[in-house]
């Protein structure tokens, strides 16, 4: 059996509302922890309401030190998730009795199946009634590639949980007094089922065990110890995925599901093996969430892997301003952290999310999970205008916190783009941004980036002659203008012969001609014509860069409404990833919001699920994420990518010019 002398620490994963937090506050009421207020969950001892940022808790268990850390469960927050198990030295994936919510954990199973991190499964009994835990295993087992091995069974009187029965040791525990586990008799109902599961585990376990194996085939029963040894070695090395049961609510099943984690999961040491981190370095933390406070600075929660840290040494090039001990919303100073555990750091602002760091520098450690990319936007500003510096500040801030959210500017209009990964996640950020970091803003509608071209040739003469006293301005052009095919741009040439404009002026007309296409008669630029400078005149004393540059952008705002303009919508790639069973639904989406369906095929990683892909207009995205999971049990998510561009004619291209003019004349 392990006696470790470092912490070790795990992390509770699993779907939205299958009690993890309320497993989480169970756990550590059951080892005698100081009660905890976990961070946005409204310190719900129930589980009931929703967790969105991660808690750390400390607690002892048979004289050993373990962390916890809860994790949301929403898709939203999944990056918050990955970073605290990137850390772990295992996870434990907590699920309730319903088979039909298999498909909400391959995600997570596929995540943690990539990166070798060993994980247990804990089957909450959230209520009576629930589906047979064999239904539910081979539910779940469709979308894990890990064998799933029952650890326990369940005891059952007159359809409720009262109990468990231990497969290796084979006995059994039900609840004594104050909620303390007690031995119980197995009835003689229940010794044929035990039988038959011990049987099906050591099966499972001699599959991966030769000697093992040759003591079954000749009948002889291995002694506890040996499979406990297994069962260590199978956890550690990310073979199997063993299956405990209990009640988070009632506190059943708790102690058992501790002693399993005693004895099975790695230590610190075997951790820091599995992740390939260096171990000549005398010092070495990673750094998994970040965090800016007012008055207080940049906070940093690190896993120490390696040595010690104290306040003041130096971390990154930085001097440690503190060391703080977290439990929950709390923070203590502690001064000191030793190997494997979980403390934050202040200032060292060079450390960001993710980093190894040692006392001289930081590096980027292979496999941290990258963030997924934006899949619902909303533009922003400030409230206050003086507060336009600050803003750029704070997401600067923000972004660092949560890799999740992203910044852009739009390229039209110059307003900056808020991205992540669904409504709540951005409600959140702006929160945030109002409540922490001083910012409030406001959000306006999202800019979309349409342009327009022309469908007929012409020809059209332009002359500018502007006289002010002294030198005036003279520029005189003749240009052909004609369409090109969809995605072409823009081509400017000359065909001047014999001086008619000198060369060193034709520079001037392009880029004169560029800057009346940048904004044509339906108000957005134009794209996709052929612009080419066949004559003109010019005056030796009034001419200039300036009169032809100016010149070149008359001739555009004159000939280009007569050419039929037509207004051109972007259209998006898209493709949307879905559980099976949801992809008629998302089918009937696409196309309610215009979309076209280019087909759909078997997810490449994650079992059970689909991708589905289609072209979508860009106009037709605000709001789709919100719709998706709505239509696949809050599962689905998508990617996108400019397509190209397509005509858009008749009442909606009406409506967007409409609503551009009227923009243009409010600014």
């Amino acid at each position: 059996m392990k006696h470790p002398a470092s912490p070790r620490v795990v992390t509770l994963v699993g779907p939205q509302g299958v009690g993890k937090t309320t497993l989480f506050e169970s756990l550590l009421r059951s080892t005698g922890a100081e009660e905890i207020r976990t961070p946005g969950s409204g310190g719900a001892a129930t589980g009931r309401s929703m967790t969105l940022e991660l808690s750390v808790a400390h607690t002892r268990f048979l004289g050993e030190e373990w962390t916890f850390i809860d994790t949301p469960g929403a898709p939203e927050f999944t990056q918050e998730a990955r970073h605290a198990l990137m850390v772990s030295d295992a996870a434990v994936v907590v699920c309730d009795a319903s088979p039909e919510r298999a498909a909400a954990l391959a995600p997570l199973f596929t995540f943690l199946d990539a990166r070798r991190i060993p994980h247990l499964l804990f089957l909450n009994v959230l209520e009576e009634g629930g589906s047979p835990v064999r239904e539910v295993l081979e539910a779940l087992q469709a979308v894990s590639s890990r064998p799933l091995v029952m650890r326990e069974i369940p005891l059952r009187e007159g359809g409720h949980l009262v109990g468990v029965v231990d497969l290796v040791s084979e006995r059994a525990w039900g609840q004594g007094q104050e909620g303390k586990p007690a031995l119980v008799s197995l009835p003689d109902s229940d010794k044929p089922r035990e039988e038959t599961a011990r049987r099906e585990l050591i099966e499972r376990l001699a599959d991966l065990d030769d000697a093992l194996l040759a003591q079954l085939l000749e009948d002889v029963i291995p002694p506890p110890q040996a499979l406990y040894g297994q069962l260590e070695r199978a956890l550690r090395e990310d073979r199997l995925v063993p299956v405990f049961l209990g009640s988070a609510e009632r506190g059943l099943g708790l102690e058992r599901l501790l002693k399993g984690l005693r004895h099975e999961a790695p230590t610190v040491q075997e951790t820091r093996e599995r992740l390939g981190i260096p171990s000549e370095m005398p010092m070495l933390v990673q750094s998994f969430k970040t965090q800016h406070q007012p008055h207080v600075g940049k906070l940093t929660m690190v896993r120490v892997w390696r040595g010690g840290l104290q306040e003041g040494d130096t971390l990154a090039n930085s001097r440690v301003g503190g060391v703080q001990r977290v439990h929950g919303t709390k923070q203590t100073a502690a001064g000191t952290a030793r190997e494997g555990e979980v403390v934050t750091v202040s200032r060292v602002d060079a450390l960001r999310t993710g980093d190894l760091a040692d006392a001289q520098g930081t590096l980027t450690p292979k496999g941290w999970p990258l963030a997924a990319p934006p899949v619902h936007q909303l533009a922003i500003v400030a409230e206050k205008r003086t507060d336009d510096v600050k803003l750029t500040s704070a997401l600067s801030r923000l972004v660092e916190e949560d890799p999740s959210l992203s910044v852009d500017q739009e390229a039209d209009t110059q307003m900056l783009l808020l991205g992540g990964q669904g409504e709540l996640h951005l409600r959140q950020a702006l929160e945030h941004l109002r409540a922490r970091m001083r910012v409030p803003v406001v959000t306006k509608p999202l800019p979309i980036p349409y342009r327009e071209t022309i469908r007929k040739t012409g020809s059209h003469h332009a002359r500018f002659k502007r006289q002010s006293g002294g030198h005036g301005q003279f520029g005189d052009v003749v240009v052909d203008v004609k369409p090109l095919p969809h995605g072409e741009g823009f081509r400017f040439t000359s065909a001047v012969v014999g001086g008619a404009v000198p060369k060193q002026y034709i520079p001037a007309v392009e880029e004169g001609v560029k800057d009346g296409l940048r904004r044509g008669p339906l108000g957005f630029p134009v794209v996709d014509v052929e612009v080419t400078l066949t004559g003109g005149t010019y005056h030796s004393v009034d001419s200039s860069d300036q009169a032809f540059r100016t010149t070149g952008r008359l001739a555009m705002v004159e000939v280009l409404p007569k050419l039929e303009p037509v207004l051109l919508e972007p259209i998006l790639q898209v493709e949307i990833h879905v559980p099976n069973e949801a992809i008629p639904r998302a089918q009937r989406l696409v196309t309610s919001r215009r979309g076209q369906i280019l087909g759909f095929d078997t997810h490449p990683e994650i079992p059970g699920w689909e991708v589905l892909t289609a072209y979508v207009p860009q106009a037709e995205m605000q709001g789709f994420i919100v719709e998706l999971r709505s239509a696949s049990s809050g599962l689905g998510s998508f990617v996108t990518r400019h397509d190209h561009y397509s005509e858009l004619v008749g009442k909606q291209a009406e409506r967007v010019v409409s609503h551009q003019q009227q923009a243009a004349a409010e600014r």
